[in-house]
């Protein structure tokens, strides 16, 4: 049962791209922000800069910072939410885009939701459904993968099992990769997925002038591989 006494657990997104255009937020957004003393980022410093630009002017100083990232022993969430349990509201912040969708921040709202704590989720973008609805393929039925593994066999192997996967279940398969690993992926699926498979290219979403987002299929990107190279970059593929 939610305990009214307690804080809330604001999810909120942030920007995809550090030169998005402001209105990418939702102007609600910082209404509520501007209430919040107690923040969980996974970097102090950006975490920052992303709420100066989403319009929070408030002074620092008087706001606390707990960092979750890869790095954060499981043992230090209760401390984190802390605040919430004696009424306080917390802001959960991503990196890019929403918190907890290819985001460490889950295990947070695993907590929260344990002990009584409402989770509020804040409207923002998600490059992973801007990809989809963008890319013309199956939004019905599709799965997000995360990332691929890296040894060039397994990520051959799990991209053949992928398309298959694909083609028998009629089903959009969605990844991304590290930033300086894109061009190698996107080699992978060149050499591993035929050639009528069609592959989404969805890259600097929300950029307001780099963006690029088009699905073709593998035979076209063959001759015509953009360079992806450390580029934040959504992957899809669909096969019939």
């Amino acid at each position: 049962m939610i305990d009214q006494e307690k804080g809330i657990l604001y999810l909120i997104p942030s920007y995809l791209h550090p030169e998005s255009e402001v209105s990418v937020i939702p102007s609600g957004n910082i209404e509520i922000i501007r209430k919040i003393d107690f923040f969980v980022v996974e970097n102090k410093r950006t975490a920052r800069r992303m709420l100066r630009k989403m319009g929070f002017a408030e002074d620092f100083d008087e706001k606390k910072f707990a960092e979750l990232n890869k790095h954060t022993d499981p043992v230090q969430i209760p401390d984190m939410l802390m605040p919430a349990l004696k009424g306080n509201d917390i802001g959960l912040l991503s990196e890019a885009g929403p918190p907890c969708i290819a985001d460490p921040g889950s295990i947070v709202v695993s907590y929260a939701h344990s002990k009584g704590i409402k989770v509020v989720p804040l409207t923002g973008p998600s490059s992973i459904l801007l990809a989809l609805m963008a890319s013309g393929m199956n939004g019905q039925n599709f799965v997000f993968h995360g990332y691929l593994p890296i040894d060039n066999k397994a990520r051959s192997q799990k991209i053949r099992e992928i398309e298959q996967l694909s083609k028998q279940s009629d089903q959009t398969q969605v990844f991304i990769e590290t930033p300086f690993r894109n061009n190698q992926l996107l080699e992978a699926l060149l050499r591993n997925c035929n050639e009528g498979t069609l592959l989404c290219i969805a890259c600097d979403i929300t950029h307001p002038s780099s963006e690029m987002i088009l699905t073709k299929p593998i035979r076209f990107w063959k001759n015509h591989k953009p360079d992806l190279h450390k580029k934040p970059v959504v992957f899809l593929i669909y096969s019939r």
